[in-house]
């Protein structure tokens, strides 16, 4: 059934006129420049109901149905509170996983619906006891400290690769209890695991390299489990511990459990926050007068900066539900069996909620972004986290290094799935 009651995905509709060119599921669209895009999704969010897209199939695969777009905030934050209607088990991401890949890996958190999510979900949490929380925020400041010694002393290129992925991977491996040794492996495996996920890749790409990042997938879990091993005999002081050897509701974490967490926290939680560093960098640059209000008062409006650079660049594009039941939302008659698209990045310049939402304000207040979902039980768990992150490293270097600005463009990586950003030249003035 077609957002629109009584017609049909394949019919045309008068009210789409003017938006008939635009088409999400297409790759080429999500190649277009930022601004082209986002003025495709201001026109969608004009439209009376979602606009329903038809996907090609990928080579292999069942044709897919299509999707109906979620591009307003309302629609979005509706869709992610309603999880017994919008489920997730099916799987959140374009394409879906295939049934024998997860048989292989295990579950991740955000292709699981209740019970099982909350049983996990309540494993997790209790395991981030205030002790665990304390001591990370510690670590960021020692790490982000460390981190702005190394770049003033050697003077890099490139943000991404010197400071932005460093700080969320070194902390994330600290929080866990990871040795120092196998780190650089597992960075590999990181990279690897999430290589070309873009739209932006050449045929023989798009059939060799699926294998290397589930090999790599495989090589991360297998480290993982093997430690998870190691602390259920001989359990330390850190989160990997803290979750095989959980009692909640006489369970804990299996092998392939933490394996699926870990690959979530690092390909999701050291991706999602290098891009959302880079891009703050980028929009402070481009932004001086923004830049010159920051600095004025960083105890002031160090927060306010953070939520805005996560609303404007929006690092997590899109997540897909399907629906367990009809439902009518805001006025949108929905099948059982439809599928949706939550688009974060729209719903985060919806005109309905955010006043002139192109432009890059620190003071926006209230700023009730959905840069970290839509709320509900998908709520990213390391909201905080990613946060301090970005606060305590942006102080660093800020207050350390004057002049701290981009050069150039970022090098960005077509993605319908994350604002990913692949290398952006900085610089800083002379101590």
């Amino acid at each position: 059934m077609s957002a629109v009651t009584g017609s049909t995905p394949a019919q045309a509709d008068p009210t789409r006129t003017g938006t008939e060119s635009i088409d999400l599921a297409d790759p080429e669209f999500w190649k277009l420049p930022a601004s082209a895009r986002a003025a495709a999704f201001a026109e969608l969010r004009k439209l009376p109901a979602p606009r329903y897209f038809t996907e090609k199939p990928a080579a292999g695969r069942r044709p897919e149905k299509g999707f109906h777009a979620l591009v307003r905030h309302a629609d979005v934050v509706e869709a992610s509170r309603t999880p017994s209607v919008f489920i997730s088990g099916p799987g959140v991401t374009t394409p879906e996983p295939a049934r024998w890949v997860r048989a292989l890996f295990g579950d991740s958190m955000v292709n699981l619906d209740d019970p099982r999510h909350a049983q996990l979900r309540r494993i997790i949490s209790r395991a981030f006891t205030p002790r665990l929380l304390a001591r990370a925020e510690d670590d960021i400041r020692r790490v982000a400290a460390a981190l702005v010694d190394d770049v003033a002393a050697r003077r890099p290129d490139d943000f991404v690769t010197a400071v932005a992925a460093e700080l969320p991977f070194q902390v994330i491996c600290n929080m866990m209890g990871i040795p120092e040794e196998p780190r650089r492996s597992i960075l590999d495996q990181v990279n690897h695991a999430s290589e070309h996920t873009g739209v932006d890749r050449p045929l023989r790409s798009r059939i060799r390299i699926p294998g290397r990042g589930l090999r790599a997938l495989a090589r991360m879990q297998g480290m993982v489990a093997d430690l998870g091993r190691d602390r259920r005999s001989h359990p330390a002081d850190d989160l990997i511990s803290a979750l095989v050897t959980a009692d909640v509701d006489g369970r804990h974490l299996t092998g392939r459990e933490l394996g699926a967490f870990f690959s979530l926290l690092l390909v999701a939680g050291v991706e999602t926050t290098r891009n959302a560093l880079t891009h703050g960098l980028k929009l402070l640059s481009d932004h001086p007068d923004q830049r010159d209000l920051l600095l004025s008062d960083l105890d002031r409006y160090l927060g306010g900066a953070v939520d805005e650079i996560i609303r404007h660049s929006t690092p997590i594009i899109q997540f897909r539900r399907t629906l367990a039941a009809d439902h009518d939302l805001n006025g949108t008659r929905l099948a059982e069996g439809d599928k949706v698209v939550l688009f974060f990045g729209s719903a985060n310049r919806d005109e309905a909620v955010f006043a002139d939402p192109d432009a890059f304000d620190i003071t926006r207040t209230p700023n009730p972004h959905l840069g970290f979902g839509g709320g509900g039980p998908h709520y990213c768990l390391g909201a905080h986290l990613a946060r301090q992150e970005m606060k305590v490293l942006y102080r660093e270097l800020f207050t350390r290094l004057p002049g701290l600005r981009s050069v150039g463009e970022a090098e960005l990586i077509p993605s319908n799935f994350d604002n990913r950003v692949k290398s952006l030249r900085f610089t800083f003035d002379p101590s």
